[in-house]
C-alpha cells in the first residue's frame, strides 16, 4: 500500500464560450483506456468531473460514461466525436470515488470500465441495449406526464419492454438519456432485469393478558369461565407461568408447554383474552441480548471498547477477535454512534445478504431513518435511490455486502468490516476480482477514518498483521451473560463402523444424541458441505461416471427436481438408467448431499420434523427467511444445512450441532482448506449452546486424530494459526508472498496448452522460478472452455509488484497482439484467495 496519497483535486478549468473542451470518459466496457470525446462549446459551463455524459462508441452502440478528467487537449491519434448530452446537473461520481476506482484497476489488474460496471447500478450506468419496463402505479395522474413521457409509457405498456434504443427510435431523437432519469427518478420505469422485492425486517408475534385479565381477581374470574374447556384453560395457565419468567410469549411456547393445539389459543384471542404484537427481532449471531436500544456492555466489552480506542490512537485498521455470542455487534453499535456525534458517517460491511436483512433491524432502533441498506436483494432502482441518498448524506449510516465500499460516501467516520474471514468478501467472476476487506481498508485510507475488523476465526493474514503490529489487535473471549461455549466431541467413522454402530451417515453417538435433543424439545442443526441428492453417479460394471457435457466435473443427482445437475454451469439432463459406455444396468449413486442426509433421517426418525438449507432450498424471493423463520419458531425440530447454517444465525433452542463429514473440507485441494476447515467447523459450533444451556457438537470424521480437529475440539485459534504461518513460511505463500492466478482458457485443447505454454515462458524470462506452471486445475474444462493455471508467487521484499504487474500487462498485451492466440481468453486474478 503506498504511503502518500495525492488525491486529485477538483477541476475548476476556466473556459471562454469559444474555448474547445475535451473529456476523457469511463465507459462500462473492459476497455485498456479512457476515451476522449469534444464538448459542443455551448455545455461548456455545465460539464463537471462526475458527471454521466452520453456517448456513441462504435458504429450504433450508445452509453452513458463517466466524467474523468476534462482538457484543453485534443487526442493524438484520433479525431474525438462530440458526447450527445449531458445527463446529470451534479457529479454522481466524487474525486474519493474516482480515486478508489483507479486504485482497483490498479491493484486487482482490471479496466476502469469493469470497475465502473461493478460499482454502479444498473439504472446509473444506461446503454442503448438497456431494456426498461412500465412501473407506473394504477392511479397515478397521467395528466402530468409530458408528451415524450406519455408517449414511452404508452410504448411500454403495448410492448412490455423497450431497449433504450428502441426509444431513441420512437422519440426521433438521441437525447434520451434525461428524460429516462426523470422517469426513473418519479418511479414510473424500470430496468426490467432483477426486479425483486424490498427486504422486510423479521417480525414475532407475542401474547399478552388484555387488560380486565391482568389482576388476580380477572385471572380467577378467566379461569373460572373456562372450566368447559379445558384445553384453553390449560392454554391460560401455561401463559401464565411463561409470562412469570420476564419472557416473552410466543404461540409456539404456549403450545409446548400446555400440549393444547393451535385452535384453542386461536379462540382465546377471538374471546378477547390475548392481545397479540407484533415485534421486530433479530437472529444475528450473539442475539441472547434483548432489541435494546438502552444497553449496558458488561466488564469484557468495556474493557475491549476502551482498548479499541486506544489502538486507533495509533493504529489506522484494528482487528477484533470476539468468539461467537461475545457481544461484538454492541462494540459496533456504540463505535457508529460515536462516528455520528462527530458529524460523520459509518459503513457496515457483512459478507452475506441474509446477515445483511438480519442486522438491519437491530440497528434501526438505534438509528432510524439514519441508516440505509444496500445489497443485490434489491431493484436497480432502490439501488440508485440509496446512491444518492448517501451522496446528500441522508443516510449516514449503510449496512450492506461487499458492492457497498462503493457507495458516494461523505465524510466517512468508521468502517466495520464483521466476519473478515469470511471468502463472500472475495468477487471471483466477472472482474473486478477484488476483496471487499483489503478494499474497505483502502477506501478507510482515503477517507482518513479507522476501520475495524471483526471475526471470531480471523483469516490468517489479518491475525498476522496484528501480531507483527501492522494492525492494533484487541480480543473478547468471553460470550455474554452465561452462555458457554459447546462442548466438541470427535467420532472415529472406521471405528464405529468396525463396531456396527454406524446407521447409513450417522453414528449411533450422533443419533442418540439427536433423540436426547429432540426428547428435551430442543433442535438440533446437521451440517454436510454438499448439496444434491448423489454426488456422483457411477456404472458398477465399467467405470464411467455421469459428467456434464460442458464442464470437466460429475454431474450431482437432486431427487427434488429428479435430475442431474452441474453445479459449475446449470446444465441439467435426466438421471441414467443404462450405461452410455457399456449398455450394463448396474448405475450406483455414490457420494451425499444435503437431500441424501434428509431423505435417511426420515427414514431413522419418522416422526421428526426435518427441514433443510441449501441453495437449492432457498431459491425464490424469501425463500432463505421462510426456512430460518420456520426452524426459529420451531417448526422443524432438525436443519439439515451446507455452509449457510455456519453465517452468524443464532437460535435460542439449539444444543446440538452435527457434522456428517468433516473430511471433505479438511481434504480440499487448497493452501487454505486447513485454516477454512477450521473457521468453518468453529462457527458450526457456535450456533449450539448460544442460552444459558451449554451446547454440544459432534464431528463425524475419518481422521479423528487430524491436527485441525484437535483445534477445533480446543477451540484453539492460536495453535491453527501457529502451525498454518509455519507451513505458508516453508511453502511460499500469504502473508509472506503475494499470488498472482492467471488462467489460460480456449475452447480448443491443444490451443489452451500452447497458448498457456508460451505465456508463461514469457512470464519465467524476466520471473524465473517465481512461476509456477501452466497445470490443470481441479476442474480443467468450465463451459466449454479448456483451462491452464500459470501461479505467480512473488515476496514481498526486495521485487517491485508494481514492476511485476506491468509486465504481466505488456506479456498480454503481446499475446493478444498475436494473431495465431486469437479465440484465447486471459483471466488474471491478484490474491486469488
Amino acid at each position: 500500500m503506498i504511503l502518500e496519497m495525492n488525491m486529485p483535486e477538483p477541476q475548476n478549468l476556466f473556459f471562454t464560450d469559444r474555448t474547445t473542451v475535451f473529456v476523457d470518459v469511463i465507459l462500462p466496457l473492459a476497455l485498456a483506456n479512457t476515451y476522449t470525446y469534444r464538448i459542443p462549446v455551448e455545455w461548456n459551463d455545465k460539464i463537471q468531473v462526475g458527471v454521466r455524459v452520453m456517448v456513441q462508441f462504435g458504429k450504433n452502440k450508445i452509453y452513458s460514461a463517466i466524467v474523468k478528467q476534462i482538457s484543453k487537449e485534443a487526442p493524438k491519434h484520433y479525431e474525438a466525436k462530440y458526447i450527445l448530452d449531458i445527463i446529470d446537473e451534479k457529479p454522481i461520481v466524487d474525486a474519493a470515488q474516482l480515486f478508489l476506482w483507479d486504485w482497483i484497476a490498479d491493484y486487482y489488474m482490471c479496466s476502469l470500465g469493469e470497475v465502473m460496471q461493478a460499482a454502479l447500478p444498473s439504472a446509473l450506468k444506461l446503454a442503448s441495449e438497456t431494456k426498461i419496463v412500465s412501473a407506473i402505479p394504477d392511479n397515478f395522474d397521467r395528466s402530468t406526464l409530458t408528451d415524450k413521457e406519455y408517449l414511452i409509457i404508452e410504448a411500454l405498456e403495448v410492448a412490455g419492454e423497450l431497449k433504450v434504443n428502441d426509444i431513441v427510435k420512437l422519440l426521433s431523437q438521441k437525447s434520451v438519456f434525461p428524460i429516462l432519469k426523470v422517469m426513473f427518478d418519479k418511479g414510473i420505469v424500470l430496468i426490467s432485469e432483477e426486479i425483486t422485492e424490498r427486504y422486510k425486517p423479521k417480525t414475532k408475534v407475542f401474547f399478552s393478558f388484555a387488560p380486565e385479565f391482568r389482576d388476580e381477581d380477572g385471572k380467577r374470574n378467566l379461569l373460572d369461565g373456562l372450566n368447559r374447556a379445558p384445553k384453553q384453560q390449560d392454554a391460560v395457565l401455561a401463559f401464565m407461568q411463561l409470562a412469570k419468567m420476564g419472557t416473552d410469549v410466543t404461540r409456539q411456547m404456549i403450545m409446548e408447554a400446555s400440549g393444547c393445539g393451535s385452535g384453542a389459543i386461536t379462540a382465546l384471542i377471538d374471546k378477547g383474552v390475548f392481545q397479540v404484537k407484533e415485534k421486530v427481532v433479530s437472529r444475528f449471531q450473539g442475539e441472547d441480548i434483548e432489541l435494546d436500544a438502552n444497553f449496558e456492555f458488561n466488564a469484557d466489552q468495556q474493557r475491549a471498547y476502551n482498548q479499541i480506542q486506544e489502538c486507533f490512537e495509533t493504529k489506522d485498521v484494528t482487528l477484533l477477535h470476539g468468539v461467537t455470542a461475545s457481544g461484538k455487534t454492541q462494540l459496533y453499535i456504540r463505535l457508529i454512534e460515536q462516528a455520528l456525534a462527530a458529524g460523520k458517517s459509518a459503513l457496515y460491511l457483512l459478507p452475506e445478504i441474509a446477515l445483511t436483512a438480519q442486522i438491519t433491524a437491530r440497528l434501526k432502533l438505534h438509528f432510524g431513518d439514519k441508516l440505509g441498506v444496500y445489497h443485490s436483494k434489491f431493484n436497480d432502482n432502490e439501488r440508485a435511490e440509496v446512491w444518492h441518498k448517501v451522496m446528500k448524506n441522508e443516510f449516514q449510516i449503510i449496512v450492506g455486502a461487499r458492492s457497498s465500499v462503493f457507495l458516494p460516501f461523505q465524510d466517512l467516520g468508521i468502517i466495520l468490516v464483521d466476519e473478515e474471514h469470511e471468502s463472500s468478501y472475495k468477487q471471483y467472476d466477472p472482474a473486478p476480482r477484488y476483496h471487499a476487506r483489503d478494499t474497505a481498508i483502502y477506501l478507510g485510507y482515503i477517507h482518513q477514518t479507522k476501520v475495524l475488523l471483526g471475526s471470531a476465526t480471523p483469516s490468517i493474514e489479518s491475525f498476522y498483521n496484528a501480531k507483527s503490529n501492522k494492525y492494533g489487535f484487541v480480543q473478547l473471549l468471553e460470550r455474554y451473560g452465561s452462555a458457554q461455549l459447546p462442548d466438541i466431541h470427535i467420532v472415529d467413522i472406521p471405528q464405529e463402523g468396525r463396531k456396527e454402530n454406524m446407521f447409513s451417515y450417522f453414528s449411533g453417538n450422533l443419533l442418540k444424541a439427536i433423540e436426547g435433543a429432540l426428547e428435551r424439545k430442543e433442535q438440533v442443526i446437521l451440517f454436510q458441505n454438499r448439496r444434491g441428492h448423489t454426488t456422483i453417479i457411477q456404472c458398477n460394471t465399467c467405470g464411467f461416471v455421469a459428467k456434464c457435457v460442458n464442464c470437466d466435473v460429475s454431474m450431482t443427482y437432486h431427487k427434488s427436481s429428479n435430475m442431474m445437475h452441474c453445479h459449475y454451469c446449470g446444465h441439467v439432463e435426466p438421471p441414467i438408467k443404462i450405461c452410455p459406455a457399456c449398455g450394463m444396468p448396474h448405475i450406483e449413486s455414490k457420494g451425499f448431499g444435503t437431500e441424501r442426509v434428509e431423505e435417511e433421517l426420515e427414514l431413522l426418525m419418522p416422526n421428526a420434523r426435518i427441514g433443510r438449507l441449501d441453495l437449492d432450498s432457498t431459491k425464490g424471493k424469501n425463500g432463505f427467511d421462510k426456512i430460518i423463520g420456520a426452524f426459529d419458531e420451531h417448526e422443524f425440530d432438525i436443519l439439515i444445512g451446507t455452509q449457510m447454517v455456519a453465517k452468524g444465525l443464532d437460535f435460542g433452542r439449539v444444543s446440538l450441532i452435527g457434522i456428517i463429514n468433516a473430511d471433505t473440507m479438511i481434504n480440499f485441494p487448497d493452501f487454505r482448506a486447513y485454516e477454512r476447515a477450521f473457521s468453518l467447523f468453529l462457527q458450526v459450533a457456535g450456533r449450539a449452546g448460544r442460552r444459558e444451556a451449554g451446547g454440544q457438537v459432534i464431528i463425524q470424521t475419518y481422521t479423528p486424530k487430524h491436527r485441525v480437529l484437535e483445534q477445533v475440539v480446543a477451540h484453539d485459534y492460536q495453535g491453527m494459526f501457529d502451525t498454518e504461518i509455519k507451513e505458508r513460511k516453508n511453502f511460499a505463500y500469504p502473508p509472506f508472498y503475494r499470488v498472482i492466478r492467471i488462467d489460460i482458457k480456449h475452447m480448443d485443447i491443444q490451443k489452451c496448452y500452447d497458448g498457456a505454454k508460451k505465456f508463461g515462458s514469457a512470464l519465467r524470462q524476466q520471473l524465473g522460478a517465481r512461476v509456477l506452471g501452466p497445470e490443470t486445475p481441479l476442474v480443467g474444462r468450465v463451459r466449454n472452455y479448456f483451462i491452464q493455471t500459470i501461479t505467480l508467487k512473488i515476496e514481498r521484499n526486495n521485487i517491485s509488484i508494481v514492476k511485476v504487474k506491468d509486465l504481466i500487462k505488456h506479456v498480454k498485451n503481446d499475446f493478444i497482439a498475436d494473431k495465431s492466440n486469437s479465440g484465447t481468453r486471459i483471466v488474471i486474478d491478484v490474491d486469488p484467495y
